[in-house]
């Protein structure tokens, strides 16, 4: 089993990675069978369903289908030329798209929510059509965004979760006990052993720039959120906290009566900042998705600005190591918010920063397994239940203590051994059987909890 260290994180834009970059990458997708067919396509239309149709307005859905549509990619955003772009469909119900004829696309009309009918390969299901001049359709693709960007057809997805036909990778760890098995007969670490594989695909330099590019986008991002404030759009009249409790943070520095737990204050602003950048559609990484895209990157700010010692040349072991983890739960569980509930997401992405913490903090192998299962299973049950579809109640306070149960789960592995009573693969294996046990209200529909219980006109 491989999952690339850049499979599970993806260079994006919010607010969603399933419900925005997955169908914007699915209608790009779309537009590449259609170069491929010898008949004249004369016009596009579509229907989302499940968590698609129940939350897709308020993430942007409808908008990230029309755009790949249009050509665009989340790892190549543009959102000026988008903007040009929305407005020219609105204009003339016309798109343009590279290597084809004009398409014919009136927004309000031709991509439909449908409410009553799910599709049943995953919670977040979409279908496309192209059409000839006479209206009939000519080529129809059922796609689903199962999480973190990832886009499988309906045939991929019958194909089994494992689709990787790359060659073999040296350490094709598929369990958290396979992992430490390999680790202990290689005397490597995980990061060293994600480190093998990830090489076994790409040329050195091509994996060490494309981790530094990935703190880079993180820390970018982190930074634009803390100096920002405003109102989050959507229609909560959110407002972005992040930068009024940094620069009261700022201004206590320094302040011997300071309390203790104020830490874990730096590490929500962290963490937040990300998630209202998020929430207000800009540059992301999903790690493992833009929902949980603040927890990773706060430790790491925590890690490097707080802790003695940190250094950015550990970076790399840092998110090698969650990566590994991230492939784990994804592997055997979920990451889908709309498949398992946000114990998926939040709770994979502390499990995720909780293990890179433990590396780079000195941890065994059997520490960082360990990390990354009290991490997960502090989180298990957790409901994806956003007011009005939007990722931000309850997802960015969410983000803040996700990252502090991370730091936690790190120290307390770190103060034991190693031996610890639940395995990693039981705490995984837990997460999907709660997941396929939930209600599909608490499921990213918007369809119950505090969705419903929490005005949101």
């Amino acid at each position: 089993m491989f999952l690339s260290v850049f499979d599970m994180f993806k260079i994006g834009v919010g607010p969603s990675s399933s419900h925005t970059m997955g169908p914007m990458v699915a209608a790009a997708r779309f537009l590449d069978r259609m170069r491929q067919v010898s008949f004249t396509v004369n016009a596009v239309r579509g229907s989302l369903h499940g968590s698609l149709a129940f939350t897709g307005v308020g993430h942007a859905t409808d908008r990230a289908v029309i755009l790949g549509l249009a050509g665009f990619l989340p790892d190549t955003f543009d959102a000026e030329a988008a903007e040009k772009a929305m407005a020219e469909l609105r204009a003339t119900c016309t798109l343009r798209p590279e290597g084809l004829p004009e398409l014919h696309f009136d927004p309000s009309n031709d991509l439909r929510f449908d409410y009553d009918r799910s599709l049943p390969g995953h919670a977040n299901g979409m279908i496309l059509e192209a059409l000839d001049a006479q209206g009939d359709v000519v080529l129809q693709e059922t796609y689903y965004s199962i999480g973190g960007g990832f886009v499988l057809t309906e045939a991929e997805l019958a194909q089994g979760r494992d689709t990787d036909d790359g060659p073999a990778v040296p350490f094709p760890f598929k369990t958290g006990a396979e992992m430490l098995e390999m680790a202990k007969a290689s005397g490597k670490s995980i990061a060293q052993m994600k480190r093998a594989n990830e090489l076994s695909r790409a040329p050195s330099a091509k994996v060490e720039q494309g981790v530094e590019r990935i703190w880079q986008v993180m820390e970018d991002c982190i930074d634009r959120g803390l100096t920002t404030d405003g109102t989050l759009p959507g229609g909560l009249n959110v407002k972005r906290r992040a930068k009024a409790i940094h620069d009261a943070l700022q201004a206590e520095r320094g302040n011997n009566m300071m309390a203790p737990h104020t830490i874990n204050d730096w590490m929500s602003a962290y963490a937040m900042a990300v998630n209202e950048e998020n929430a207000a559609g800009g540059q992301v990484v999903t790690a493992p998705t833009n929902g949980a895209a603040g927890v990773v990157p706060s430790v790491i700010r925590y890690w490097l600005d707080h802790v003695p010692d940190a250094t950015r040349s550990r970076l790399p072991d840092f998110l090698l190591t969650a990566a590994a983890i991230g492939g784990l739960v994804k592997y055997n569980a979920s990451i889908s918010g709309a498949e398992a509930g946000c114990q998926a997401e939040v709770g994979s992405a502390s499990a995720m920063a909780a293990a890179g913490l433990c590396a780079v903090m000195g941890g065994t192998p059997e520490q960082i397994e360990n990390a990354a299962e009290i991490a997960l299973e502090h989180h298990l049950g957790m409901t994806c239940d956003p007011v009005k579809g939007l990722v931000q109640v309850p997802c960015i306070e969410r983000n803040g203590l996700g990252a502090v149960k991370a730091v936690s789960a790190a120290s307390l592995a770190l103060r034991g051994d190693g031996t610890h009573l639940v395995p990693l693969d039981a705490c995984i294996e837990t997460m999907r059987q709660v997941g396929a046990d939930m209600s599909e209200k608490y499921k990213e529909t918007s369809l119950g909890g505090l969705a419903v219980n929490v005005p949101n006109c």
